[in-house]
């Protein structure tokens, strides 16, 4: 036994790369896709229910087409995969017109633009989760969503300054680079023999996943609810904190990958709830003073990073075990994929919503909803966290054998 090697995470990187490519590719095109989209349709000459009518049928696509999804993709994964970056390929060029559609014709292509986002990504990450293995699976989703993080805020800055024109074709040629890198890197691997397959009311019947659900859903219900209330509280350092955010969310989601893979993830998670009660305390407190601003991005980026390597990339796929994945990453996804909608229905209402009652609340939340963690199993076997212990404990008995020899 090597000592240097003894929590080195082993990756076998030809299996790892094609997941690296598809999930890295397909969710900064999300990010991005959504953030041009949402600018374009809220700068559209229409009234407030019309613009409120396209996020709303574009969340109703991406949630049917995910349900949908997560039953047709595992039968022939890899070429469903195909087609749907092809499919986002072309709706990012469709979605050019926008400016200039009527609104029956924004109307089809807000629902067709959702049902590109969401038909593929549970089967998106279940392939993440096939070619990885629970002992790694933690900080191999870390690495991924550092280059989200980082690239997310990278690209942003250059497509603020072009045209949404310009900016909808630079994203349709990242997602055909996707589509093309990945069809050359696949080969099967992200197919593996399952000894069964669950519908999703069996999934809602398991203690365990209900355990790890609630909580989740309680933070996507808040992270949305007060976006807009930040946002008004910030003013123009709001769009500041974004951008700091998604760096640190960047080093944390390696940092909380690596923990969950030596801890286990439900100490990870635990430790992001904490965080985030602790910040939106103190704005409950301070909200009036700058520097309660400065913490709050500092604590909301740490939690980010921590639940991005967990929640998107790893719990689920530990839930499911040797099954389809595909459902259980549906389940996950969902509360954060339908939360998105909460600012726009919350943002006409912030001016009768009292501020420190809001920041209370939510920590109050937040901090409730440790409850069902503490019932929860640990998803990484027990039997890994000691066998790194033990790997530990020889490494160190070896250097103060070394030491006093």
């Amino acid at each position: 036994m090597q000592s240097g090697n003894a929590l080195k995470p082993k990756i076998v990187w030809k299996e790892f790369l094609p997941a690296f490519v598809l999930v890295f590719n397909s969710i900064t095109w999300y990010t991005l896709t959504y953030a041009m989209f949402s600018n374009s349709v809220n700068d559209l000459p229409v009234s407030a229910t019309e613009t409120l009518v396209f996020f709303i049928v574009y969340y109703v696509g991406v949630t049917c087409s995910a349900i949908l999804g997560s039953i047709i993709f595992p039968r022939a994964r890899e070429n469903c995969l195909l087609l749907w970056i092809l499919t986002g390929t072309v709706m990012s060029v469709l979605s050019t017109t926008i400016v200039n559609n009527s609104t029956s014709v924004n109307i089809l292509i807000s629902l067709f633009l959702g049902i590109s986002v969401g038909i593929g990504l549970p089967s998106c990450l279940a392939y993440f989760a096939d070619v990885t293995f629970v002992e790694n699976r933690g900080v191999q989703g870390g690495i991924i969503w550092s280059a989200v993080g980082f690239s997310t805020l990278l690209f942003a800055l250059p497509l603020n300054m072009l045209n949404s024109v310009l900016a909808f074709l630079a994203l349709a040629v990242w997602r055909g680079f996707g589509l093309g890198a990945f069809f050359f890197m696949k080969s099967g691997r992200g197919i593996r023999p399952t000894r069964s397959t669950y519908s999703i009311s069996s999934i809602l019947r398991r203690r365990d996943v209900i355990l790890y659900l609630v909580p989740w859903t309680m933070f996507c219900l808040v992270n949305f609810m007060e976006a807009p209330i930040l946002e008004n509280l910030f003013g123009g350092f709001f769009l500041f904190v974004g951008f700091i955010e998604f760096a640190i969310a960047g080093i944390f989601a390696l940092v909380g990958g690596v923990m969950a893979d030596l801890v286990g993830r439900k100490r990870v998670i635990i430790t992001g709830f904490v965080v985030l009660g602790i910040e939106y305390a103190v704005l409950s407190l301070f909200s009036g003073m700058p520097v309660s601003w400065y913490m709050y991005t500092a604590f909301d980026g740490i939690a980010w990073g921590m639940f991005a390597s967990v929640f998107f990339m790893t719990l689920w796929g530990d839930l499911a075990g040797a099954s389809e994945k595909e459902k259980y990453y549906l389940m996950g996804g969902l509360p954060y994929l339908l939360a998105g909608i909460l600012p726009i229905l919350v943002k006409p209402h912030m001016e009768v919503i009292p501020l420190g009652l809001t920041f209370s609340l939510a920590s109050f939340f937040l901090f409730l909803a440790v409850i069902p963690l503490i019932y929860a199993p640990e998803t990484l076997p027990e039997k890994k966290i000691k066998e790194r212990e033990l790997k530990k404990y020889i490494e160190k008995a070896k250097k103060t054998r070394e030491k006093y020899k």
